[in-house]
């Protein structure tokens, strides 16, 4: 099985390895994703920022090194907590990073390019408001006719002073001597 996992940078990387053990066996691989616009007109404006009269900045190969340098630390930055916590726990993984101002439709062709069986995705919307429809991981279902699995993010951890649910537990009566 071929798993697809696309992160924006806040995808915790604890249920995404559990979730791709389960999926993947003992035979499948993981690829992480993230999609990256690259912002051309301001990589231009700070190359320009660096003249030098020897170099040749009108070549389009020296554009494109320029361009290829931000999607990769880019992209490293966001998939590398889940591809090193893949690894970690041993799942075949490889990084793909993919250019694109719309990270839905980025998404389901790399889907479907890939021929993937499952993709996971971090829910960034509340799942059931009726704005989830327009989300990303709606857009993916349905654009890439794929299984999309959504992980929420992780609850942050509660302190025994606060509610939980609306739930106040009563304080333990003060033991009489």
């Amino acid at each position: 099985m071929h798993v697809l996992v696309a992160t924006a940078g806040a995808l915790s990387p604890e249920p995404v390895v559990e979730f791709a053990r389960h999926l993947i066996g003992g035979t499948g691989h993981v690829t992480v994703t993230t999609v990256v616009e690259v912002p051309r007109e301001f990589l231009d404006d700070l190359d320009s920022d660096d003249w030098h009269p020897l170099r040749d900045d009108s070549d389009p190969a020296h554009k494109e090194n320029v361009v290829a340098a931000y999607l990769s630390e880019r992209g490293d930055r966001l998939t590398d907590p889940i591809r090193q916590a893949l690894a970690a726990a041993r799942i075949p993984c490889e990084a793909r990073v993919l250019e694109g101002s719309d990270a839905a439709a980025a998404i389901s062709a790399a889907a479907n390019d890939m021929n993937v069986d499952v993709v996971i995705l971090g829910a960034t919307k509340q799942l059931f408001d009726f704005d989830a429809w327009e989300s990303v991981s709606a857009r993916v279902m349905l654009e890439s006719g794929r299984p999309v699995l959504v992980v929420p993010q992780a609850r942050k951890d509660v302190d025994n002073d606060e509610r939980v649910n609306g739930y106040q537990p009563t304080p333990e009566p003060p033991e009489s001597t």
